[in-house]
């Protein structure tokens, strides 16, 4: 008897003030977040420089391949005309 007045009290309870409370907790953690800190954009602008390095010295290092195999593809020239064959109809 006493369970067929706890279940839905419960029920009610967790549904208007429990889900509420969670969402409204878990929204106001992803705002705060959000936004980069000053650590974090300094890591990208280090990853960032980073990779364009080495974007370079892979430009040099084909370049040099290049000039002592004149047939030498690079793999991703390879690889787009692959892709590039795979979709045309």
């Amino acid at each position: 008897m006493a369970e067929d007045i706890l279940v839905p009290i419960f029920v009610c309870g967790f549904l208007f003030v429990g889900m509420p409370w969670i969402i409204l907790h878990y929204v106001t953690k992803w705002k705060t977040s959000a936004t980069l800190t000053r650590d974090d954009e300094a890591m990208l602008e280090e990853l960032y420089q980073l990779a364009r390095r080495l974007d370079d010295r892979m430009n040099t290092v084909e370049r040099l391949v290049r000039a002592d195999h004149p047939d030498f593809t690079p793999a991703g020239s390879s690889a787009e005309r692959t892709f590039a064959e795979r979709t045309q109809p």
